[in-house]
């Protein structure tokens, strides 16, 4: 699992479960934000994620 943290404080999350997976987690610890589908190539779901608000670079 990779993650990096948002200048607003969310947290990104990119792990590998049924396919590549994104999580998004505000400040609170709640879940805001997640991948509807699995991508077989992480880059890809690393793009998704992008598309959907992460400005950080998961590590």
């Amino acid at each position: 699992m990779a993650s990096c943290k948002s200048t607003n404080g969310d947290t990104w999350e990119i792990y590998s479960s049924d396919g590549w997976r994104w999580r998004r987690t505000a400040a609170n610890g709640k879940i805001v934000g997640s991948s509807t589908q699995g991508y077989s190539n992480r880059q890809d779901c690393i793009d998704n994620a992008r598309r959907n608000g992460m400005t950080c670079n998961p590590a």
